[in-house]
């Protein structure tokens, strides 16, 4: 601790002293705690890309907790992406090869011009904890349409960023490893707080929010005590499925020692000498997540917030109305084997069960792999997050939305694969409504485009006010059992619906007899 805080007081006291540098007009440069960065000024406003917030996790510091990054000397251009921490391909833009860096800790700065003390958005992506980086959505446009500046960040992955061991527990000062990447949010949002200042932003007006995994992180720094006071509201799409439920202890540590002899390691020096493409290439058939247990996370996030964490906080909480469906195309019609008629029934029995077989018939969709993607999305997705929203309902202002444009082009990876699959509203296709997805103009048409404005609308007006609001549309409810469906005017607009909870079935899924492995 006390190295910390010397590492912190030498590089506040440097910043403090140094003189401002030179800089050409349209070349803006901001000082950090750890010493100036220079960005640039693009046609939405300013841009600070691949600062650091932590010290590369690398060598002794692998599965330590984040610690402050050092000073550096002179200014330190901020003009092109960090690295993307340890993964794997997928079919993502930018994703065609592995990343096996672990000087990953970066993070991503987009502020309107002028100097202002603006709400401030950070931003944790998504990728099944995985995969992913602060650069996969760009919300430059975001940030100049709704005043705000926002925040994407990076942080460990996988095995990398949720491995937990006994060797690892020893280390920890309360005993239970495995939190890493959450931890490295905390160490981003602290950097907000020390730094956000100098870039426009109000270190007091901080909302956290991310997709899929992100919005699991958000849930789970909701729930954690040593994030309170680093947020002031939280945004939480497509993110409580499980319940935001973390892995108990015990398994963790289970999986990890697994995970170890899978390695061919005994212990923690081994562990640390491998090369992180042998990290990378063990790490699949693993669960990695939060660890409950310890301070960051004592108790399970559902428990936590009926015992009062994020009391006051307000959360815009949701999901999407055909989640699932890419996940069974995944899963299915990818590989060219859609599920048939014939495997329908005993894919559903040993995922979900004899009840969910009657409950989705098969004549009631327009094939099987969508009727199978229609109960995993109301499963895992759409009733999880309804559950949340009446938890959270008593602890404070939640506000409901489902995103249900069924028109919505597929996301960037999704149309790289050429194919004819209905998609629907599926898992992340909202993102492009609200941000350049991968960087990249959406193919959004008129009414699309309307949409993505009101949408854009909401989720500022939030982070700005803590109210998500849009000129000339129903307001987002606030009571639980409502939502605002969100939709093109052709598809009658946004309109506020009670029917959500039976839409999805959720009497089925939030019975505790339903098998729910999907």
């Amino acid at each position: 601790m006390i190295r910390r805080m010397s590492v912190a007081l030498m590089a506040l006291a440097a910043a403090l002293v140094t003189p401002v540098p030179a800089q050409a007009a349209d070349d803006p440069v901001v000082r950090t705690t750890a010493g100036w960065v220079r960005g640039e000024t693009t046609a939405e406003g300013r841009q600070f890309l691949g600062i650091p917030y932590a010290e590369p996790p690398v060598g002794k510091l692998r599965w330590k907790e984040p610690r402050p990054v050092r000073p550096w000397q002179g200014v330190r251009a901020a003009r092109d992406f960090g690295n993307k921490c340890v993964q794997g391909v997928s079919w993502d833009p930018g994703y065609e090869r592995p990343s096996h860096t672990e000087d990953c800790l970066d993070l991503n700065v987009y502020a309107p011009a002028g100097a202002a003390r603006r709400a401030v958005m950070v931003w944790f992506h998504g990728g099944g904890l995985t995969g992913g980086a602060g650069q996969d959505v760009v919300p430059d446009t975001f940030a100049r349409q709704t005043g705000t500046v926002v925040v994407t960040v990076n942080y460990r992955l996988g095995a990398m960023g949720f491995l937990a061991t006994a060797g690892l527990d020893d280390e920890a000062r309360d005993g239970v490893s495995g939190n890493f990447g959450m931890l490295d949010q905390q160490a981003a949002l602290r950097w907000v707080r020390a730094n956000i200042g100098h870039f426009g932003g109000d270190p007091g007006r901080v909302t956290i929010a991310g997709e899929s995994a992100g919005g699991r992180s958000v849930c789970t720094q909701l729930a954690s005590p040593s994030a309170k006071g680093l947020y002031r509201a939280g945004i939480i799409q497509s993110g409580a499925y499980g319940d935001c439920g973390a892995r108990p202890h015990g398994t963790a540590v289970s999986q990890g020692a697994a995970f170890a002899e899978k390695l061919g390691c005994t212990d923690l020096a081994c562990l640390r000498a491998k090369p992180a493409a042998e990290i990378l290439a063990a790490q699949n058939g693993f669960d990695w997540a939060p660890v409950v247990g310890g301070a960051f996370l004592p108790r399970q996030p559902q428990e936590a917030f009926e015992r009062g964490a994020a009391a006051g906080v307000p959360v815009m909480n949701g999901a999407n109305q055909d989640e699932g469906r890419l996940f069974a195309f995944a899963r299915f019609d990818v590989n060219g084997t859609p599920l048939t008629a014939e495997q329908y029934p005993a894919v559903m029995r040993a995922d979900y069960g004899d009840e969910a077989l009657a409950s989705y018939p098969l004549s009631s969709y327009p094939s099987p792999t969508i009727a199978y993607a229609t109960a995993q999305g109301d499963q895992m997705f759409a009733c999880s997050a309804l559950r949340l929203d009446g938890t959270l309902a008593g602890r404070g202002q939640v506000y409901m939305y489902e995103f249900a444009d069924r028109t919505s082009p597929p996301f960037a990876s999704l149309r790289n694969l050429g194919t004819d699959f209905d998609f629907g509203a599926t898992h992340v296709n909202e993102l492009q409504y609200l941000f350049k997805h991968f960087g990249l103009e959406s193919p959004l048409n008129a009414e699309q485009r309307t949409l993505a404005r009101q949408m854009i609308q909401y989720w500022g007006s939030f982070v700005r006010d803590g109210e998500p609001r849009a000129a000339g549309q129903p307001a987002m409810p606030a009571r639980p059992g409502t939502v605002l469906s969100l939709r093109t005017a052709s598809a009658h607009g946004n309109v506020l619906s009670t029917t959500a909870h039976r839409e999805h079935q959720c009497n089925l899924w939030d019975t505790e007899t339903v098998t729910q492995n999907g």
